[in-house]
């Protein structure tokens, strides 16, 4: 009796193999299993910092856990990196069609049918970025192109150094900013009505 057996891809376990001006798939993201994180726009691979700073990671957690405790028994849905977000150009493509997987900072997804076990696929409602001196560029431009070409209705833009937080809301398919929010200020969210976070506990450890 006889058995096929299909063919498996080998896993890649060093980033260096790969070339940084070639196109990937997110076919290819899933074989690599290197410990840096990465992400990949429109097939081109970005390299993601390699940890949180402090400051970087206490404004994370302020602001999830403001947005976690306001969505209890709620139909949205909150995570926070590392946490896959697929941006296929149809929501039937397959891994080998889809060219872009990123890990926001935070992201609120309220349409639970995009949500699977590898993360999300489709566009989140609300995204949270947090700068840092390395990737600050790729969520300024890159980022915020791609998550205003598929539709994210909220882009929080956070600048850790400034203790500023701007908020983009999409508007006739164009991201507008609404402003930006420093410590005094109390932020809130059209996609999450009611939703009321003060500044000064998400900033508090920022001199």
């Amino acid at each position: 009796m006889s058995a096929s057996y299909q063919h498996k891809e080998p896993k890649i376990d060093d980033i260096s193999v790969l070339e940084p001006e070639a196109t990937y798939s997110y076919a290819d993201y899933l074989r690599w299993s290197f410990e840096e994180r990465v992400e990949l726009i429109k097939g081109k691979l970005f390299r993601m910092s390699p940890g949180p700073r402090r400051g970087h990671q206490g404004i994370g957690l302020a602001l999830s856990s403001e947005i976690y405790g306001f969505l209890k028994r709620k139909p949205c849905k909150a995570y926070m990196a590392p946490f896959d977000v697929r941006f296929p150009n149809q929501l039937d493509d397959t891994d080998a069609q889809t060219f872009t997987v990123v890990q926001p900072d935070i992201c609120v997804i309220c349409d639970r049918s995009k949500l699977d076990d590898a993360g999300c696929k489709g566009a989140p409602d609300l995204i949270v970025e947090i700068l840092s001196p390395s990737t600050a560029s790729k969520d300024l431009n890159e980022k915020y192109q791609l998550y205003e070409e598929h539709g994210v209705k909220e882009y929080w833009v956070v600048y850790p150094g400034e203790a500023v937080l701007e908020i983009y809301e999409l508007q006739e398919g164009k991201y507008v900013s609404t402003g930006k929010f420093v410590k005094e200020d109390i932020v809130t969210s059209k996609v999450l009505p009611g939703l009321e976070i003060k500044l000064s506990e998400v900033f508090e450890e920022v001199d």
